[in-house]
């Protein structure tokens, strides 16, 4: 190849680092546009939520005169106790699928594997969903009557108040095992390329001082990828807090601030409760509903910025060390 002239240079670096800006440019005014959208068409919903919607919106509330604040906050501790239960589920398995993967599997299985869970991530979640509701929740019913007889005095795994556990199985918990089995191949496939990332001197540094397998991820791999680790959860907890479609074929709609994940019609998420009442809204409906998203979009930008000052501390705290 011939090399660029020196003015030639000096263009093409300009050109690329136009684009560059303007594509970096360009994140930011998506979100702030998507952020001004979401106000502009709340507000009204938003000055009028203090007072009584039963009158405006009858459909949006589960109890007269309920307002917008109320079901808001029944859907977002709704929304937070599924992530969390989907997140508690996942996290560990993950971990442990991404450390199999790429420090104990023989190539061709890790390779297997891998793709594997590449694919898994690939699935859509209306598929998950179906799958969820026709074929897990049945097998997992038995399962739930037992947690409810020997483990009902926890109040996650306590009955209904006359002491049954649903019938149907559409509870809290199994949205959170559907959502846990849909983030597991994300947060596995963060996890195994930081894993694999692991300075291969490191490890046979504490190899060579005697140390056992377990004992070198301990001390070389889990230090070197925890900040990664943090980040692949909560990219797994973005994917749950936004989930729709498979919570909504889950879940029976219930709004209340119970721990009884075995209870049905107690829970509810946001983004399933919009997918719910969007078809027969109103204006005024539509304008609740747009507050309710604007609500799941604050608490996403949040859990974001959470992670990311996580894994800058975490960073600066291995730098100094």
């Amino acid at each position: 190849m011939t090399p660029l002239t020196a003015p030639a240079q000096r263009t093409a670096n300009t050109a690329f680092r136009g684009l560059s800006i303007t594509a970096a440019s360009l994140i930011l005014v998506t979100l702030a546009a998507v952020a001004t959208f979401l106000l502009v068409e709340a507000w009204p919903a938003i000055t009028d939520a203090s007072g009584e919607l039963a009158d405006k919106v009858s459909w949006i509330r589960p109890d007269e005169g309920q307002s917008l604040i109320e079901i808001a906050g029944y859907l977002i501790f709704g929304t937070v106790l599924i992530s969390a239960i989907a997140l508690l589920i996942a996290t560990p398995l993950s971990i442990g699928i991404a450390l199999f993967i790429s420090h104990y599997a023989p190539r061709k299985l890790a390779s297997g594997l891998g793709y594997l869970i590449d694919l898994l991530a690939a699935i859509p979640s209306v598929v998950y969903g179906l799958w969820g509701a026709i074929v897990l929740i049945p097998v997992l019913q038995p399962f739930y009557q037992w947690l409810a007889d020997y483990l009902g005095w926890i109040p996650l795994f306590a009955p209904a108040d006359d002491g049954t556990v649903s019938n149907t199985g559409r509870v809290a918990l199994s949205a959170g095992i559907v959502l846990a089995i849909m983030v597991i191949p994300i947060i596995t496939a963060v996890t195994r390329e930081v894993f694999l990332q692991t300075p291969k001197l490191h490890e046979e540094a504490a190899l060579a001082m005697g140390a056992t397998r377990w004992e070198m991820v301990r001390m070389a791999v889990f230090p070197f990828g925890r900040s990664g680790i943090i980040g692949a959860t909560m990219l797994g907890l973005g994917r749950a807090l936004g989930e729709t479609m498979a919570v909504y074929m889950i879940l029976s709609v219930g709004l209340t601030y119970s721990f009884q994940i075995l209870n049905a019609a107690n829970h509810n998420t946001i983004a399933s409760y919009i997918a719910g009442q969007f078809p027969e809204a109103n204006s005024q409906g539509v304008s609740a509903l747009i507050a309710l998203g604007l609500a799941l979009f604050v608490i996403t930008l949040l859990v974001n910025m959470l992670a990311r000052w996580i894994v800058s501390r975490r960073s600066e705290f291995s730098g100094a060390n």
